[in-house]
């Protein structure tokens, strides 16, 4: 499929917040922890929007998944798989960053979603924004107004609206002590 295409088939639609989301996080954490060896996850979090309460959101549950250095690619992409996940191929990030996603198909979006971010144990800026979001309300409401307003102009192409996000994400990251990484 074309961007465009995509686009039309998935747009950005940001919701109010639902209590359901945490739950749906835990219950999706569970089953990828299940279906592990525990020696090859170090960590796992619940991160980007729908993890930081009453914060509108597109409701795709976002998650942080760090493994060991020992677990191999294709065994990640493999339990992946089964769990009824597609693999995004990501040429720009080597592996372990790897992506996996749920609830799309041909038609649209289908039931939850979920994309899991898969890494070699590190600082991860997602955590750092994450938190910062949750202990700064201000900060928060300054992010969902500019997601509100981004998700109107970028309706149909998730590419922009992921770009126009950026420089308040680093800003973010900057204030928490996430960016540039700290030595």
């Amino acid at each position: 499929m074309t961007p465009d295409e995509l686009g039309r088939l998935f747009p950005i639609i940001v919701e109010a917040p639902s209590d359901k989301w945490p739950e749906r996080y835990r219950a999706e954490s569970r089953l990828i922890l299940d279906a592990f060896p525990g020696s090859d996850i170090i960590r796992m979090d619940h991160i980007g929007s729908t993890a930081i309460p009453n914060m509108k959101a597109k409701p795709t549950i976002d998650v942080l998944l760090q493994v060991s250095e020992c677990v191999k690619d294709q065994k990640i992409i493999n339990i992946f798989d089964s769990l009824g996940y597609q693999y995004i191929k990501r040429p720009d990030n080597p592996p372990p960053h790897m992506m996996f996603v749920k609830g799309y198909t041909v038609k649209g979006l289908e039931g939850q979603t979920y994309h899991v971010h898969v890494r070699y144990e590190g600082d991860w800026d997602e955590l750092y924004f994450r938190d910062y979001l949750i202990a700064h309300k201000q900060a928060a409401k300054e992010y969902e107004e500019l997601k509100l307003e981004l998700a109107a102009t970028y309706r149909n192409d998730r590419e922009a609206y992921t770009k126009a996000k950026t420089p308040f994400i680093q800003k973010i990251n900057q204030l928490a002590g996430g960016y540039p990484k700290k030595t």
